[in-house]
């Protein structure tokens, strides 16, 4: 029995050492492995057979070792490749971009070069072009003062010619002028004394037509007002407590004779009561149809007087 448990604990000892050899530390924790044992065994068969069990388990859990660790030393073989790859990649482009870089400075001394020749011939160009430029100059300044001298000579002349011209045609202007300002004043002269004859026969016949106008207006006043006074008398009620006795009323008349006001003013009360009662069987009263008399009449002062 001893001789077996010393087997058992040799190959757990062998199995720990060959999980610590192969473990991927970073890897998680293994489960532990459960054995049951069969209690109704004998004690040396109990032994026996979890040794048995344990050999085979072991056996199979290193299979699984050896294949996880190939499985992962070839996704690290891949991943290490794909990086290569990338660096290679990464290589090639850096490679790529020196070369442009090295051919786009190649091609830039290139049109440096051809710059500064093109400036130098402009520039040559240029003080021939400025040469020719001042003696074009000197030639046109001398030409140009030439002109410039019988030009002034020439000017001066017309100058004084149109100095003479301009002094006789102001003279011509001036009696024109002056000839015209005496006719036009005198035009003017008659035109408002006629203006002012006008105005005064106008002022004179305006002032007839006006009073024609206000005689007939006052005439036409005192008409309507008596018919007013008339068709008041007519609807008034009096009785004898009311003679010798009188009312003053203030009415207000719209363009059609509706009374739209009526008031008293002052005087009897019983003789202005029954004129209030006249007044509104009456409703409408008298007026004219003629604007100015209409606006005499649409607010008038009544004296009203019972007749017996």
């Amino acid at each position: 029995m001893q001789s077996s448990v010393l087997k058992s604990v040799g190959l757990h000892g062998a199995l720990a050492a060959l999980l610590f050899v192969t473990a991927d530390f970073h890897a998680p924790t293994p489960t532990v492995m459960e054995v049951v044992l069969n209690t109704n065994l004998p004690e040396e068969e109990k032994v026996v057979e979890a040794v048995s069990v344990d050999q085979k388990a072991v056996e199979k859990k290193i299979a699984e070792l050896k294949a996880e660790e190939q499985q992962k030393k070839r996704q690290e073989e891949a991943r290490i490749r794909e990086l290569e790859r990338r660096a290679k990649e990464a290589r090639d482009t850096r490679e790529s971009e020196a070369r442009t870089i090295k051919k786009l400075e190649q091609e830039r001394k290139e049109k440096e070069a051809e710059r500064k020749k093109a400036e130098a011939e402009a520039k040559k160009a240029k003080a021939i072009e400025k040469k020719r430029r001042e003696e074009a100059l000197k030639a046109q300044k001398e030409k140009d003062e030439a002109e410039k001298a019988a030009k002034v000579a020439a000017d001066k002349r017309k100058r004084e010619e149109e100095a003479l011209k301009k002094a006789e045609d102001l003279r011509k202007q001036k009696a024109a002028e002056e000839k015209r300002k005496a006719e036009e004043a005198e035009r003017r002269r008659q035109q408002a004394l006629e203006e002012q004859m006008l105005q005064e026969q106008l002022a004179r016949e305006a002032a007839s037509r006006a009073k024609v106008r206000q005689q007939q207006v006052l005439s036409e006043v005192d008409k309507y007002k008596a018919l007013i006074m008339q068709r008041i008398q007519q609807n008034l009620l009096i009785d004898e407590n009311m003679k010798g006795k009188e009312c003053r009323l203030n009415l207000r008349l719209a363009f059609n004779g509706l009374v739209t006001q009526a008031q008293p003013l002052g005087g009897e009360t019983l003789v202005c009561d029954a004129a209030l009662r006249a007044i509104r069987i009456a409703e409408t009263l008298p007026v004219s149809s003629d604007r100015d008399v209409y606006e005499q009449l649409k607010n008038i002062n009544l004296t009203i007087r019972p007749s017996f």
